[in-house]
Formats: C-alpha cells, sequence, structure tokens
C-alpha cells in the first residue's frame, strides 16, 4: 500500500495564536483551561489540513506548549526533584517552573533555574534537557498525550501517535551520577505501558523518533537497541522506527534488523542511502521515505523524485510511506498569509500546508500519473524558472569570491599583541562588565517599529523616537555602572532578519514564523540569490550611540554562520559558498564602523556549532570553512579594534580548537544553568584568549541575587585567568522587561565589582 503521513506538524497556528496564548496565561490574563482550548483548536486545525491533504494518518503526540522533549519528561515521570514539587501544584504550573525557572500563578523569584535548554541536533529549536541521577525514577504521570489520542479518535481521525525512543530520550539528558543506559531498564516497563496503553485505545502505528540512529554511537549504545526493541516488541503495537537529520551510515543494518513493523528515512539528507535501504529492510515491513525536505522551503523538484520512488516502488513489492524527511517544526506553517512576498520568490516556495500538497501530488502520480499531469508541468515550469532567473547570480559577487587570498581571513598580529593594545586604548578593569547587546523590546518600540514598516510613521519621527530608546538604554547602563556599552538594538526586530533586510539576495515573509523555543518565534530570511551589501547598515545608529558617553561603545553584528544557520538558504549553491559572500558583506559593516571610531565590534556566531554535521566524518571540512567565514568577516580592522563574538546553548567542548581558531579577541558564552560546567572544557583546552561566562539566565524572569552570580564568577576564576575574563548575562535581552533587566544587571555589577575587591 502506498501511504502518506507526517512526522510532525508546526504547533504555533497560522497567526501565532500559540505564542499570544502562552504570553496571556504568563501574565495571568487566561486560566489553564482557556490555554487547553487553544491548544485543542491548534491541533484539530493542523489535523484539518492534514485530512484535507489526503494524508492516510494524522500525526499526535508532536503538540506541545513549550516543548515535545519536556512533555516526555511529565509523561515519564521523571521530574527532576531539585524543584521540590508538592501534590498541590498542577501539572501545567510545574512544567512552566521546568521551563522558565518561575511558577505561572506567582512572581516570586524561585531558587531553582530552570531546565538547561539547547539546540535540537543541528536545528535552531531549543528543547529543554531532561536531568537524571543514578537513583532517578520512571513511572506513567501524565495523561496528556492520552488526552490528545482521544481527541483525534472523537474526531474521525486515523491516528499515528509520535514519541521518542526510551534510547534517544536517556541520550537527549544530562546525569550528574551514574551511566545513563543504567536507567535503561527502569524506563522500558513504562514505555510498554505507554504502548499498551495506545493499543488498548484502538491506535495502531506509533512514530517512535530514533534521531541517535544518525550519530556515530559507541558500542554500549549500539549494543542497547536489540534488547530494547525486543522488549517494546510484545506490545502488540506496529512501530514506525524514524530516523532523521543524516545518514544512518554504520547503523544502516542495525535500523533494518530491528523487530519493529517499519522503518523512516531521511531520504534528503542521505539520498545515497535509499536504494541501499530499499534492497536491505524486509519486505514486509512498511518502508517510509522522506522524501520532501522538512527542514527547508523550497518546492520540490516532483519530476525528479518520481522516478526513484518508481524504481522502489517496482523492486520491493511492499508497502511505502511517503512523508517528509522531518517533523515540519521547522517549516513556516502556509505560504497563504504571503500576499506581499516577493511574486516571483513566492511560487518557488513551499511551507508546511504546500508540503503536504506536494505529498499529495506524488502519491496521485504513483498511482495514476496522468491524473496529476498538469500540477507536474507546473512544477517544471517554475523550477526552470528559478534555476534560469537573472535575480539569482550576481556576477560580481561571484568574482569578488575568487579574488580573496590567504591573507584575507588573517589578523594582523597574534592574540597578545592585540590584547596589549587593546588594554592601553580602553583601559578596563578586572572583570569588565557588558551585555551581549539587546534591551528589551518594549511594546512601544515594536509599535513604532510597526508603524513605521506600515508607512504610519514617517522617517524623521522614527528615528527619533529609536534614538530616544537609544538613549534610554545607554543612560541604564550608566547609571549601572556598566563597562562597556551597548546601543540596545531598538531598531532591530530580530538579529538575522534585520541584517538581511538589508542585503541583496534576501527575501521576506510577513509570517513565515517558526518557533525556537516556548513562545519565542523567529521569521527566518529566504536567500533565493547571491549576497552582497549595498550600504552600510549599523554604523549610524551606532555612531549615535557612541556620541551619548565617553565608554566604549559596542559595534552589534551577526556573523556570517549564523546568519546562514538562521535563514533559509538557498539550494543551487553549497552552503559554504553562501557563507563566504555574507562573510564579505559582514567584512565592509566591520570596516565602516572601524572607520568611524567604533572601537570594540562584536560578531554573534551562536549558530557555529548547531551546524555542526551529526556525523564526525564531516566536521572537519565544515569547521574549515566556518571558522574561515568568521575570520573573513572579522580581519580587516587594525590590532587596537576588538572583535568580540557571542555563542549560546550548545556543547562547545568537542569543538574547542575549532572555538580558538576563530580568534576572537572575546568570546561570551551561555553558562549559567549549567553552572558554569562548560568552562572546565575552556580550561583544559587552554584557551587562550579572553572569556564572557554567562553569570545568569536571561531565558527565567527570576532575577538571581549577587550572591548566586558571586558564586558562578568565583567557579569561573577558579579554572579561568581574571586577567581574561569578563562579566555579563548568558545572552541579549530582548525579551526581558526593563524591571527584571535593571535589577538583575545591577547585582551582576556588584558580583563583579565585589571579585575585584577581592583580588
Amino acid at each position: 500500500m502506498l501511504q502518506t503521513h507526517v512526522l510532525g506538524f508546526p504547533r504555533i497556528g497560522l497567526q501565532r495564536e500559540l505564542k499570544f496564548a502562552l504570553e496571556k496565561y504568563w501574565r495571568h490574563e487566561i486560566d489553564a483551561d482557556a490555554l487547553e482550548l487553544v491548544g485543542q483548536r491548534l491541533r484539530t486545525q493542523h489535523w484539518v489540513l492534514q485530512q484535507q491533504a489526503g494524508l492516510d494518518y494524522v500525526t499526535v503526540g508532536d503538540f506541545a506548549f513549550y516543548d515535545h522533549v519536556l512533555n516526555h519528561i511529565q509523561l515519564l515521570g521523571c521530574e527532576p526533584t531539585r524543584f521540590n514539587f508538592t501534590p498541590e501544584q498542577t501539572a501545567l504550573n510545574r512544567y512552566f517552573i521546568m521551563a522558565r525557572g518561575v511558577a505561572a500563578d506567582t512572581t516570586q523569584a524561585l531558587t531553582q533555574p530552570a531546565l538547561e535548554m539547547t539546540k535540537w541536533f543541528d536545528t535552531n529549536y531549543h528543547y529543554l534537557v531532561p536531568e537524571f541521577t543514578a537513583d532517578t525514577q520512571f513511572s506513567l504521570q501524565s495523561e496528556q498525550l492520552f488526552q490528545e489520542v482521544q481527541q483525534a479518535q472523537q474526531q474521525g481521525y486515523a491516528v499515528k501517535v509520535v514519541l521518542i525512543s526510551p534510547l534517544s530520550f536517556l541520550w537527549l539528558g544530562k546525569i550528574t551520577t551514574g551511566e545513563k543506559l543504567s536507567l535503561l531498564p527502569r524506563l522500558i516497563p513504562v514505555y510498554q505501558q505507554i504502548l499498551q496503553r495506545l493499543h488498548t485505545m484502538g491506535v495502531q502505528w506509533v512514530q517512535f523518533d530514533e534521531p541517535i540512529l544518525g550519530l556515530d554511537l559507541t558500542s554500549p549504545w549500539k549494543s542497547a537497541f536489540q534488547p530494547t526493541y525486543d522488549a517494546l516488541a510484545t506490545i502488540p503495537i506496529n512501530l514506525l522506527l524514524t530516523s532523521y537529520f543524516s545518514p544512518l551510515a554504520d547503523n544502516l543494518n542495525l535500523a533494518c534488523q530491528l523487530p519493529v513493523a517499519g522503518l523512516h528515512i531521511d531520504a534528503v539528507r542521505a539520498p545515497e542511502e535509499v536504494q541501499t535501504i530499499a534492497q536491505t529492510l524486509a519486505t514486509d515491513k512498511v518502508l517510509s521515505i522522506g522524501i520532501i525536505d522538512g527542514r527547508n522551503i523550497w518546492r520540490t523538484d516532483l519530476n525528479a523524485v518520481l522516478p526513484v520512488l518508481k524504481a522502489i516502488q517496482a523492486q520491493r513489492q511492499a508497502s511505502i510511506w511517503l512523508a517528509p524527511s522531518c517533523s515540519l517544526l521547522h517549516c513556516p506553517l502556509s505560504l497563504s498569509q504571503e500576499q506581499r512576498l516577493d511574486a516571483e520568490v513566492r511560487t518557488w516556495l513551499a511551507f508546511a500546508t504546500e508540503k503536504l500538497e506536494e505529498l499529495h501530488v506524488l502519491k496521485q502520480a504513483l498511482s495514476d500519473e496522468k491524473t496529476v499531469e498538469s500540477a507536474l508541468q507546473e512544477n517544471a515550469r517554475i523550477l526552470h524558472q528559478r534555476r534560469n532567473s537573472t535575480r539569482v547570480h550576481v556576477p560580481a559577487v561571484e568574482e569578488r569570491l575568487t579574488s580573496l587570498d590567504a591573507s584575507s581571513d588573517k589578523r594582523h598580529a597574534r592574540f597578545n599583541e592585540r590584547q596589549a593594545k587593546q588594554r592601553a586604548r580602553f583601559n578596563l578593569p578586572l572583570f569588565p562588565t557588558t551585555t551581549i547587546g539587546s534591551f528589551p523590546q518594549t511594546s512601544e518600540i515594536r509599535a513604532t517599529r510597526a508603524a513605521f514598516k506600515a508607512g504610519k510613521l514617517d522617517q524623521v519621527s522614527y528615528i527619533q523616537q529609536m534614538q530616544s530608546a537609544i538613549a534610554h538604554a545607554i543612560e541604564q547602563q550608566t547609571q549601572l555602572g556598566l563597562d562597556v556599552l551597548v546601543h540596545g538594538e531598538a531598531e532591530r526586530n530580530d538579529m538575522v532578519e534585520y541584517f538581511g533586510e538589508q542585503l541583496e539576495g534576501f527575501a521576506f515573509t510577513q509570517n513565515g514564523w517558526v518557533q525556537s523555543y516556548g513562545s519565542r518565534c523567529v521569521k527566518p530570511p529566504i536567500i533565493y540569490g547571491d549576497v552582497w551589501r549595498a550600504r552600510p547598515m549599523t554604523v549610524e545608529w551606532t555612531t549615535f550611540a557612541q556620541s551619548l558617553t565617553e565608554k566604549p561603545m559596542k559595534g552589534m553584528l551577526t556573523g556570517p554562520i549564523t546568519i546562514l544557520q538562521w535563514s533559509f538558504v538557498r539550494d543551487d549553491q553549497s552552503r559554504a559558498q553562501t557563507a563566504l559572500q555574507i562573510a564579505l558583506a559582514i567584512r565592509d559593516e566591520v570596516v565602516d564602523l572601524e572607520h568611524a571610531g567604533i572601537g570594540i565590534i562584536q560578531i554573534d556566531e551562536p549558530a557555529i556549532r548547531e551546524g555542526l554535521p551529526l556525523r564526525k566524518a564531516q566536521w572537519e571540512n565544515y569547521l574549515t570553512g566556518a571558522t574561515r567565514a568568521f575570520r573573513i568577516a572579522a580581519s580587516g580592522v587594525a590590532n587596537t579594534t576588538q572583535i568580540h563574538t557571542h555563542m549560546c546553548y550548545a556543547e562547545f567542548n568537542d569543538i574547542l580548537p575549532a572555538i580558538a581558531s576563530l580568534d576572537a579577541d572575546v568570546i561570551t558564552i551561555e553558562t549559567s544553568r549549567s553552572q558554569m560546567e562548560l568552562l572546565t572544557g575552556f580550561a583544559d583546552f587552554n584557551y587562550p584568549n579572553e572569556i564572557g561566562p554567562g553569570v545568569y539566565d536571561i531565558h527565567s524572569p527570576r532575577v538571581p541575587s549577587v550572591e548566586e552570580m558571586l558564586n558562578l564568577l568565583k567557579k569561573a576564576a577558579a579554572v579561568i585567568p581574571a586577567s581574561h575574563l569578563w562579566v555579563n548575562p548568558d545572552c541579549g535581552l530582548k525579551t526581558r522587561t526593563w524591571h527584571e533587566t535593571t535589577a538583575a544587571l545591577r547585582n551582576m555589577v556588584t558580583a563583579a565589582q565585589t571579585m575585584r575587591a577581592s583580588l
């Protein structure tokens, strides 16, 4: 049988209904029942879309109010004991305390920080990290999944449930004592209970997400698969083993031999494995082919993939399912809201809803191609037009790339010499204090930007209001006693979108929102052609800010790899080529800032780790290109100009040589949720340049005390020389209120002053 399904669907809604409902709930404007009603409506809307596209199953279990991994923490009854939850606290209350570090029904700061957050494999989605100890117990606790299944069944849908497998769930977590695999015997019985419960409810298929099959696994982890799936196979329910984001490679035979009813593969990331798996997988098992790109927004070349699918269909003579390569969580919901998007570029795109339509066309074509002949012809016409568009290729950009020489990515002197000259220029104290860049984006700031964009506010008035916001940010920083200031980024909608709007080769959506974490959504730019900078992007705002203070003002830029990673990138040339184009555009901006008198320039690269391929064999090639792109962006300045970079929410220890090769004078990183754990790696590596470990978590509304930040600084000073340490928050402050920001920064400055006095 030929069937279609999706691995997951965007949660946030066409108009970001989930985001706004969550924020209303956190502000106590709606209650838990009203929030749940929003969730029910969104799930129903998304199931309707799947049914209308002719999918054979609707997917249940992909919805989350904050994060699907956090859903599993509650489902599996392993909420960390450090939160000291009481029986009186509701599941939803506990859920948001783990996510945000503060209860939804109180403004009182809690003593426990939120769960650590990190990137979901190589995506820009952030998941909450499960916490385990050797004593962690598991039990079936949450009813949310079963209620959602019942909701779908009552609406008449054939349901396929999605779960993270026990092995991947353990791998995603962190353990303080013992080995994570030692917990597996306690966890498997709970999964058996869940599967039995779903079987009793009439569910026939469970999608078992096993993304770690795309990783380089050690022998103990590989050996755990067979007994785990043998135990799960005792429950009479069909399991669809699901891998994505990476080739199976050395795990291919293992995946094909496990006792499951079907296997899903990522045919976009690993097209070379499709034929091998089709031959290796037993013919009585379903082969689900992820043929539609779930990570990008370009139309699929339906006429190119059809012969591949037809060959497999003829070869296997068994059940074949068609699907996107991974969950559509990583795509915007629908092009229907994009009436103002560049008309030509719009025809080249397919968001989540349009990808459902592509699945439908492929399914029909494999049954009777004549029924969708016009759709296939239109697909071919559009792709031909994109390939031949004069807007895509700019000869001058390509010529500049070919002219790069070996010195293009080198500073004029080694770090020690630069450090001495920079210290003489800026005369900063020990433990200099700064922030990562952005300050609170108040409703007034957002309204001003929206009015200007809509043509309801003239440019002169807009500039005046933005300058007023910048002046306020500088006044607050001055009163707090910060040493290196920032202008606050009031004029910026997003750290990537802002730059993309001023660079050539980018297109932008109105409602192309993608969830980053919780209620935080981003609207990635679309890189459709060669990238270049037509004019300065930040110089005027930054020099205005510098004119208001004698303290050093940081110029704030986003790095080439982060712009690449957080955009939807053209697929007609290598990503490395596009990264170099962006790097040259940022280099032009860096040089202009220096010429305007800005002596400290931060080039943020929070996404450099997430771009790392999941297979280590591919790391060197990626890191060589990524670090070169950063250095090209940063190396056009004098030794007295200090280059900063910022990275957050990722495991850096395994790429520290590459981070050192960036040769940034100062790097700031997220470390507060991990209690400075990341710094151990930097110390063991003997990281040569200066470093600012974040001393408080900006993703939580709680304000940490002076003592808490001082404790973190002492941990940092124990492993990093005090002369190389900066003091800063984990990340930018745009999502926080001014009350929270000033209170936290005041404590941070006090902690830094206390450290200075102790030396």
